[in-house]
């Protein structure tokens, strides 16, 4: 689990992946499963919570190898931990934790995270984070009027509760090279401008959110390509995902993931070109989730048939390598 060179990324081939969704915002108990998609069925009265959060258990398999992680920590805990106890997710089991970054939506669940962990006998467990996450924030909405504050994560909190913080901007070793962090995504793509409505405290100075720390994972899947992980992609999922290509010095992307952030009226303009190179790159599966908004998953159901995957939480995603 060491900081690296992004000109020397080498990343494992895994033989297996699975990502079960602990915490999204949409639930449907009744979606069908399938080879890839595996959907809960738990008998009544027992129901799955959504939430406006996000929160996966990866699990990553190579050989006799098996690494167990959580990427972000929803917004309650009671959803969270909830949501792992009908799933038989064994949070006793993680081996490190990933933050996309510092958004409450993302992290409120943390400290009721590691407290469990530190009962559980897991103290000192690895969090990892970019260092921006720490940073203050607020919502500047024009029909507000006002700024709103957006809770921070505190470090001193974290410090306290037993985690050891992993906080880099470049990409970073997990899971013994079988996954990487993206650490800080580069900005190549013309359309993905960031919120223009979130705001940090930067030197002192509010100032529109360049939103540094946010961060996807990458896992490269023997015979099959990659499979990138987002939470919000504020960084703007089409500039994640051809970092990640970067990264692994290969094109082939086989599934993506996550919060592609695309709701609301700011983000309208940009779903097209989203979905037109969202095709141009041609991930053998495409898995919109959270953040990205009832109107651009259903433009890319459309655009994108073959490829579409529907998320609800408790699915469990299952990508075996050749």
């Amino acid at each position: 689990m060491n900081n690296t060179d992004m000109n020397k990324l080498n990343i494992r081939e895994a033989d297996r992946l699975e990502v079960t969704i602990l915490v999204d915002n949409y639930t449907d108990m009744l979606v069908e499963s399938t080879d890839i998609c595996k959907r809960p069925h738990l008998p009544i009265p027992h129901t799955l919570l959504a939430e406006h959060g996000f929160s996966c258990l990866i699990k990553v398999f190579a050989g006799d190898e098996k690494h167990t992680l959580l990427m972000d920590a929803a917004v309650t805990p009671a959803c969270l931990f909830s949501n792992a106890r009908f799933l038989k997710a064994d949070l006793s089991e993680l081996e490190a934790i990933i933050l996309s970054h510092g958004h409450p939506d993302h992290f409120f669940g943390l400290e009721e995270i590691l407290k469990f962990l530190n009962e559980k006998g897991k103290t000192k467990i690895p969090l990892f984070l970019h260092p921006d996450v720490f940073l203050e924030r607020r919502l500047n909405v024009p029909a507000i009027g006002s700024p709103v504050t957006v809770p921070s994560l505190d470090e001193s909190t974290l410090k306290s509760a037993g985690v050891s913080l992993i906080k880099s901007e470049k990409p970073v070793s997990v899971a013994d090279d079988l996954i990487y962090t993206t650490g800080e995504v580069e900005r190549t793509t013309a359309f993905e401008k960031g919120f223009s409505w979130a705001e940090a405290k930067i030197n002192g100075k509010w100032t529109t959110d360049p939103f540094r720390d946010d961060q996807g994972l990458v896992i490269k899947l023997k015979g099959k390509g990659l499979v990138v992980i987002s939470g919000c992609a504020h960084a703007g999922i089409i500039n994640t995902v051809e970092y990640a290509k970067k990264l692994a010095g290969m094109d082939k992307v086989h599934a993506v993931l996550g919060g592609f952030h695309l709701t609301g009226r700011t983000f309208d303009p940009i779903i097209q070109p989203t979905i037109d190179e969202m095709r141009r790159i041609k991930p053998d599966y495409v898995v919109p989730m959270h953040c990205t908004g009832w109107k651009a998953i259903n433009r890319l159901e459309e655009a994108m048939p073959e490829q579409f995957l529907l998320n609800t939480v408790g699915t469990t995603y299952v990508f075996n390598g050749n």
